[in-house]
């Protein structure tokens, strides 16, 4: 008997031991809020910091199909070195004129060159390239919205999950609290004679368990908060204590409202949609190679048989000239027919897509929605089935004080009641999860949320 108490005491101690710095820290810690605790996130996020860059990445390609439309200029410089002075050979006008060989140019030739050219017409490429970067500059906008919304939702899911082990912790702790108090009635009967040992050794085997069901929901809440604390990006260690928003309140919405609200405001769907018209307007600049491309062109040139282009006796200084330049590839036996013909079939993928991905987002939004209002009918049921666990343990309890009633009863009654509490616990953090899925689905904004 006395060895029993010994071993108790030491697991109780050490129990204590392990508790005892977590209180400490946790009081010492400030609570944080949802609001907070998704701020924080949103921070620190390298997959948002990861989408941001993709924005920035598509307005630059944005920019760049912009510059199609102005005018490009260049320049050269040249040397060109001839083995011989040009010349050609006159056959003079005899007897007035000789005969003779004439110089024309001169070994060393140097050009400098700039040159400017505007695009009159293009066949619509230079529009259609420009309007496919800018879609793309959208949808990785859309892109963004849509990373943020998962991070809210894993940082929402993460938050009710402490809060569930923080529950289900506290149950474990009340649960060997009860246990503690039946295994001292059970030693006082003992030790009057009142119950054999069995009843006794039943009594601590219970309580034992109940010290192992405490010990794993102590792991639990430990990893529960290092998930939390990785999406935070704090140290896997760092003491988690967040305000309990735990409430189990109805959500007031329809199922049609829910799925009319996910088709408006979905950015998976608002990126979707926008494919399909970037597709569209791949096709179009496809369709540009059937015409002709019109440029303006001006160039001035200077020349020189010296570095500094100052002129050569045969040949001025400097020149310039304007044209109108028009080519047209008007045979390539099919290649911009091919070409066209790949991009519609593009485009059909991305209007396939549109349409399953609306049809994914409805069932989606369905499919939590149900889960949701059977979260909630759980809670009511959960709370009542506790509250008449915890009526009949206290029954159970006096009825064996008053050894009118058995210790298998009083045990039966408190592991159903242990059930009961660690049931509405669930209940009432899966209802807060179902819900955050929900609002997941039906796309809803994060109040704190950064636009891009």
């Amino acid at each position: 008997m006395n060895n029993s108490l010994k071993r108790y005491g030491t697991a109780l101690l050490g129990l204590a031991m392990i508790l005892g710095p977590l209180a400490v820290s946790a009081h010492s810690a400030e609570k944080m809020t949802l609001s907070q605790s998704i701020d924080l996130a949103m921070k620190r996020s390298v997959l948002v910091h990861s989408t941001q860059e993709g924005i920035l990445g598509a307005e630059a390609q944005q920019r760049e199909a912009f510059t199609g439309f102005l005018p490009k200029f260049g320049t050269s410089y040249s040397y060109t070195r001839l083995n011989e002075d040009p010349y050609f050979f006159f056959p003079g006008i005899e007897p007035l004129i000789p005969a003779k060989q004439m110089t024309t140019g001169t070994k060393d030739n140097y050009t400098w060159s700039i040159e400017a050219r505007q695009p009159l017409f293009a066949g619509g490429a230079i529009q259609s390239n420009y309007e496919a970067s800018r879609l793309g500059t959208d949808i990785a906008r859309q892109e963004h919205l849509a990373n943020l919304r998962n991070l809210v939702l894993e940082v929402k899911i993460a938050y009710f999950g402490v809060l569930k082990a923080n529950r289900g912790l506290d149950v474990a702790k009340q649960s060997v609290e009860r246990l503690k108090a039946h295994r001292e009635t059970a030693q006082g009967f003992y030790d009057t004679g009142m119950i054999p040992r069995n009843d006794l050794l039943r009594a601590e085997v219970e309580l034992a368990n109940g010290h192992q069901s405490l010990i794993s929901a102590m792991n639990a809440k430990e990893m529960a908060e290092a998930r939390f604390n990785t999406l935070l990006r704090r140290g896997i260690g760092t003491v988690v204590e967040i305000e309990d928003t735990l409430t189990g309140r109805p959500y007031g919405a329809t199922l049609e409202g829910c799925i009319a609200a996910a088709l408006e405001r979905r950015p998976e769907l608002q990126s979707a949609s926008l494919r399909v018209r970037q597709a569209q307007s791949l096709v179009r600049q496809s369709e540009a190679d059937y015409y002709p491309s019109v440029n303006v062109v001006g160039n001035y040139s200077r020349y020189g048989d010296t570095p500094g282009v100052s002129g050569t006796p045969y040949k001025p200084q400097e020149s310039w000239y304007a044209m109108v330049v028009a080519n047209w590839n008007f045979w390539e036996w099919g290649k911009t027919k091919h070409r066209v013909e790949a991009g519609i079939s593009r485009e059909k993928q991305a209007t396939d897509a549109l349409d399953n991905t609306r049809d994914q987002i409805v069932l989606e939004v369905k499919n939590a929605y149900l889960l949701l209002r059977e979260a909630e009918k759980q809670i009511q049921v959960s709370e009542k089935s506790a509250e008449q666990a915890e009526e009949n343990f206290r029954i159970n309890t006096e009825r064996y004080r008053e050894q009118v009633g058995t210790a298998t009863d009083v045990i039966d009654a408190q592991t159903l009641l242990t059930k009961s509490r660690s049931d509405h616990a669930n209940a009432l953090s899966d209802c807060a999860i179902q819900q955050a899925r929900l609002e997941r689905a039906m796309g809803e904004d994060y109040q704190g949320e950064e636009r891009p």
